[in-house]
C-alpha cells in the first residue's frame, strides 16, 4: 500500500483542530473550527474521491479516540460506511486494544511496523489528521503522497504540519485546485531529499 497523509492546514500552516472549536483545545488553542466555513459541494466530492482509494486508516491516538467516539454514531453520513468498515491502524504507547473495530494497536517501533503494514496488498494506507504522526513518518521516508487542503484562514497559533526544525522532503506537485468557498487543494508526491537547484550552497 502507499502511505498517503491527508491534512486540513491554514494558510499559516496550522492542522489543529480544524472542524469544531472544542474539537483539539490542547495547549491553550481556541482557534478551533477554522476549516469547516469554507467546505462546499466541491470539496466533497473530492474528499469522497480521497476516502475511494483507501484500503486502510492510520491515525495517532489522539485523532483515532476522537473518531472512534464520533463515527460510530454518525450512521447518516455518507463516509460512515468506509469510515467505520475500513480495517485501522492507531500507533500509541498507551493504548492496547481499540474500540472502533476493526483496529490494530502500533505500540512498538512505529516507523517499522507502518513500514510492514505498507507490505500489504492494496491502494492506500491514508492518515487523516494526526499531524504529529505524519510529521514522524515524513521525517522516515515513509510517506509516498500528501493531500493538502489549505483554507483561506491565519489563526497565528497552533500545531502545524510542518514545525520549524522538521526534517527536510523534496515534494512533486502532481495536481492543485481551488474551490468555490476558497479552498486551494494540492497533492504532492514524494521526492525525496530536496533539490537546490541554481539557488544552491553556492548561490
Amino acid at each position: 500500500m502507499r502511505l498517503v497523509v491527508q491534512q486540513f492546514l491554514t494558510l499559516d500552516g496550522v492542522s489543529q483542530g480544524p472542524g469544531a472549536p472544542d474539537e483539539d483545545r490542547s495547549d491553550g488553542f481556541d482557534q478551533g473550527g477554522w476549516f469547516v466555513p469554507h467546505m462546499d459541494e466541491v470539496f466533497e466530492e473530492v474528499a469522497a474521491s480521497w476516502l475511494g482509494t483507501a484500503d486502510a486508516l492510520l491515525f495517532g491516538r489522539r485523532t483515532y479516540e476522537n473518531f472512534a467516539r464520533d463515527w460510530p454514531v454518525m450512521t447518516d453520513h455518507p463516509f460512515a460506511p468506509l469510515m467505520n468498515g475500513l480495517p485501522k491502524y492507531v500507533a500509541s504507547h498507551s493504548l492496547t486494544t481499540g474500540t472502533w473495530n476493526p483496529t490494530t494497536v502500533l505500540n512498538g517501533d512505529v516507523p517499522t511496523q507502518v513500514a510492514e503494514v505498507k507490505r500489504l496488498p492494496g491502494r492506500d494506507l491514508q492518515i487523516h489528521g494526526s499531524a504529529l504522526l505524519a510529521q514522524s513518518l515524513l521525517a522516515a521516508g515513509l510517506v509516498d503522497e500528501l493531500r493538502l487542503a489549505i483554507a483561506p484562514v491565519v489563526v497565528g497559533r497552533g500545531r502545524r504540519l510542518f514545525p520549524d526544525g522538521g526534517a527536510p522532503a523534496g515534494l512533486r506537485l502532481v495536481s492543485h485546485r481551488t474551490t468555490p468557498g476558497g479552498l486551494s487543494v494540492h497533492i504532492f508526491e514524494s521526492a525525496g531529499s530536496p533539490a537546490h537547484g541554481i539557488y544552491g550552497a553556492g548561490a
